[in-house]
Order: structure tokens, then sequence, then C-alpha cells
């Protein structure tokens, strides 16, 4: 039997004193997938006072969308693009850049790519 995982892990990471959101995206994401991640993105962001909050996604395991989820990520980031002061996206695929510099178009605060989750953290946490 083939398990064909997908979906993102949503959490809260500290690193001295810190805090950001951090998110695993997993397999080729779906529309369903939007469904349940966007409440629990929206109540996350909802019940942190910051008034801009840093991301960390680990897309190392992602395998890209389907063209609605495609279209779901791009609303999320409008919806919530000026809750977001740093966005490091870290991964093993040269489309995980091309995406940080699209997503970059859509979101207030600044997004990069890093091939190195090292160097993802270090830029995320510096002031």
């Amino acid at each position: 039997m083939t398990v064909e995982r997908h979906g993102v892990s949503i959490g809260i990471e500290r690193v001295d004193d810190k805090v950001f959101l951090a998110l695993k995206a997993v397999g080729k994401l779906t529309h369903q997938d939007y469904q349940v991640i966007t409440p629990l993105l929206d109540s996350a962001l909802q019940g942190i006072s910051a008034k801009h909050v840093n991301v960390l996604i680990d897309g190392t395991e992602m395998q890209g969308w389907e063209a609605r989820a495609a279209w779901d990520d791009f609303k999320l980031g409008l919806r919530h693009g000026s809750a977001f002061g740093k966005i490091a996206i870290y991964g093993n695929r040269n489309w995980l850049e091309i995406a940080a510099k699209i997503g970059s178009w859509f979101i207030a605060g600044e997004v990069k790519y890093f091939p190195d989750q090292a160097d993802a953290i270090a830029w995320l946490t510096a002031d």
C-alpha cells in the first residue's frame, strides 16, 4: 500500500528570545489541505499580539501545489500579507526560490529563500 503524505504542520518556535511561526509543508498541497490550514492559520495569527510575525517555512518535503491549492495559497497571502515581518523559506528545490520571489510581491514584509535551515533561522532572528 502506498501512502501519500501531504499537508502543513503549524507550530511556534523560539530561538533565544525570538519567537516565530514555523510551517512545514509536505507533499503536493491540495485545496482540501488549505480548507484545514486556513482556519488554523487565521486563529494562530489572531492570537498573536505582535504587529508583525516572522515565519519559517520548511519546504524540504514539499512537492508543489494542485492548481486550486496554489490559488488558495495566493488568497491566504493577500489576506494576511500585512501581518508578516519576515518569511524565510528553506528547502532543496529551485522552484522554492522562485516561489519566494513571487510571494514577496504580495507580502508587506521580506521573503527570502535559503538552501540551509541554519542560515534561514539566522536571518529570521537577526535584528
